[in-house]
């Protein structure tokens, strides 16, 4: 479904991406790994046309999208959930996920996607006069998600959905991930630091270090490989 092939990207003098090449194949859950400045979210940010590759290729579904504005893509089906979430805060939640349906214009599948947004994380419905900014971490992180499916991606990029969130909250939005994953079909690509439960739930991962994958397999492969564990797993 996503094909990045011999991706630079460039930030002045600094090489942030080096010949990144990678697959992330119809319905399933690839996991990207690496630490702070391996690249991570610049590619992500690439993929989404936030930024412009300066040499490779990024083809969706078949079709060249490396030059497509970031609206376009969106209205491709693919749809980014940015670091740090970037909730509209003084919106309510309601307003929120509209938002995220900007693009749509049909109202019946905007309000079923909303139900289904509403089953997955209920603390939204309970909340939707609430202004999102007045949100703990994790629940603004279900909003920015449920935001994303609004727009019915058919492939949906992850940055850092674990990021300073309590653990018991992270384990909800995984298993609501996978959920995603098995019940709508959606495509996952997740940029996660904590490396071994991003691996747990995926088919595939990449390790990307200073700009460069520099180890890919199996997600059991790479818990298993030396070099990623004493890297990212603490063993």
């Amino acid at each position: 479904m996503l094909e990045i092939e011999d991706l630079h990207v460039s930030y002045g003098a600094i090489r942030a991406l080096q010949g990144v090449s990678l697959t992330v194949p119809k319905g399933k859950i690839v996991t990207l790994i690496g630490a702070n400045g391996a690249g991570k979210s610049t590619l992500l940010r690439t993929i989404s046309g936030l930024l412009r590759a300066t040499g490779g290729s990024i083809r969706y579904e078949g079709e060249d999208i490396s030059r497509l504005a970031p609206h376009r893509i969106v209205s491709c089906g693919l749809c980014q959930v940015p670091e740090g979430r970037m909730i509209f805060a003084n919106l309510t939640i309601a307003e929120n996920l509209r938002m995220g349906a900007y693009l749509r214009k049909d109202a019946a599948g905007i309000a079923e996607d909303l139900d289904y947004c509403y089953h997955l994380f209920p603390r939204l419905k309970e909340r939707t006069t609430q202004l999102a900014g007045t949100m703990s971490g994790g629940e603004q992180q279900m909003l920015a998600i449920a935001r994303a499916l609004m727009s019915r991606p058919r492939c949906l990029m992850l940055d850092e959905p674990s990021l300073g969130i309590a653990p018991k909250l992270v384990r909800n939005i995984f298993r609501q991930i996978i959920s995603i994953s098995r019940e709508r079909g959606i495509t996952v690509l997740l940029v996660e630091q904590n490396a071994n439960l991003a691996l747990k739930l995926s088919s595939y991962g990449y390790a990307l270090e200073t700009g460069r994958v520099f180890c890919e397999g199996s997600s059991e492969t790479l818990r298993q490989d030396p070099k990623v564990r004493e890297a990212y797993l603490g063993r």
